[in-house]
């Protein structure tokens, strides 16, 4: 048996303060995109990380709903490193900001939305209607749909598009039926209306079905040899 590891965690030591490991992931990352780390890292941009910054999105979602606490404290990781990744890049510019103005953006964004929790207002029957509200002062938008990701995918964006109109006043009844594409575009938004009336989000109820479909797939290929 050799030698213990002296740079190996004490096991008795008390655990440190929450957050402790974030800054091990930022030396790390520092190390990686620093003279003599990886040149992989090193030549990385936000616009090549992009691919990485969605996949481990969709992953981090798949760990949810598949109920795995493991995986999904994996993939949270994973998630975290892209966050972190994308500060160590844009710090490197010279107008850039690090992992500590991010921290602390949405810090002070958390307090500022949240008055009824950090300057003793008194929590608003609606508030979500409070919190828009909040928001409103923040930006300066020509549009209540501005922000709205374009590149969401299209049942999830139609649903935030309703939201956005509802919660305006300003959402359009169905408009009658068309032929072909237009037609089908159709009856989806009026899915989607309906799945926000009855309280579901309809991106995640089509992925359950489709799983429900693979998995009913793999196992006809399975008992049949395929």
């Amino acid at each position: 048996m050799g030698a213990p590891d002296p740079c190996a965690p004490d096991p008795g030591a008390p655990a440190g303060p929450a957050g402790a490991a974030l800054l091990e992931l930022v030396a790390v990352m520092d190390r990686l995109r620093s003279p003599g780390g990886c040149p992989w890292d090193a030549r990385q941009t936000h616009a090549s990380l992009l691919r990485y910054l969605v996949e481990e999105t969709y992953e981090v979602v798949d760990a949810v709903e598949g109920g795995d606490r493991d995986e999904l404290r994996e993939e949270l990781g994973d998630l975290l490193l892209q966050v972190v990744f994308h500060a160590r890049v844009a710090a490197e510019a010279p107008d850039g900001f690090d992992i500590d103005d991010v921290a602390a953006g949405i810090v002070a964004k958390l307090v500022r939305r949240h008055p009824h929790v950090f300057a003793g207002e008194a929590a608003a029957e609606d508030l979500q209607a409070r919190w828009d509200a909040i928001k409103a002062t923040e930006k300066t938008r020509a549009s209540v749909l501005d922000g709205v990701p374009l590149h969401l995918p299209a049942l999830a964006r139609a649903d935030k598009v309703l939201g956005r109109l509802e919660r305006a006043g300003l959402e359009e009844p169905a408009a009658p039926g068309a032929p072909g594409e237009a037609a089908v575009g159709r009856e989806l938004l009026d899915l989607v209306r309906r799945a926000r009336a009855a309280g579901v989000d309809p991106e995640a109820a089509l992925r359950t079905t489709v799983r429900e479909l693979e998995a009913g797939a793999r196992a006809r290929e399975a008992a049949t040899g395929g």
